[in-house]
């Protein structure tokens, strides 16, 4: 009887740990959570690492330099997380856990051009291997649209390689 209990926590453990790795499972986390404060959009412009930017809200909570959302993340599920706001044609950081090689948080920062960025600018999905600021992560990233279906931001995860 306890070598049937010792295995069914085994792989209790083994299921919660591949869920708590899994890029697909975190992005939907973070999306959830940034969807539950309220519905996306953009309000005038904000002091983000020395540059003006659009300054993206979700419902009443301004995102820009706000890193609660992002840190919980990073608690739960040992990843890295962002929001980035959409500025031209451009994205830039404005709520992250990704530390530059300084050991700053990396906001101001821009979205590489790259297979994610081509994915999110056409409204789609990218999960798969990226390169973060130097760092190879399994990641995923999302587009944020606000009420009427526009882009105007990006969310992202990643799960050190």
């Amino acid at each position: 009887m306890s070598i049937i209990r010792l295995t069914v926590a085994a792989a209790l453990f083994a299921s919660v740990a591949a869920h708590a790795n899994d890029p697909k499972a975190t992005i939907a986390d973070l999306d959830a959570r940034l969807a539950k404060i309220g519905v996306a959009k953009i309000d005038g412009t904000s002091d983000v690492a020395g540059k003006a930017v659009p300054t993206i809200y979700f419902g009443e909570r301004k995102i820009n330099n706000n890193y609660d959302v992002v840190d919980a993340i990073r608690k739960d599920h040992k990843a890295t997380a962002t929001v980035f706001v959409k500025d031209g044609e451009e994205f830039v950081r404005v709520s992250t856990n990704v530390l530059t090689p300084e050991g700053k948080r990396g906001v101001g920062t821009q979205l590489a051009r790259n297979a994610a960025y081509a994915a999110v600018s056409q409204g789609k999905q990218y999960c798969g291997p990226i390169d973060v600021l130097g760092t190879a992560f399994d990641a995923c990233y999302n587009p944020i649209k606000d009420a009427g279906g526009k882009i105007i931001g990006v969310s992202y995860i990643g799960h050190k390689k």
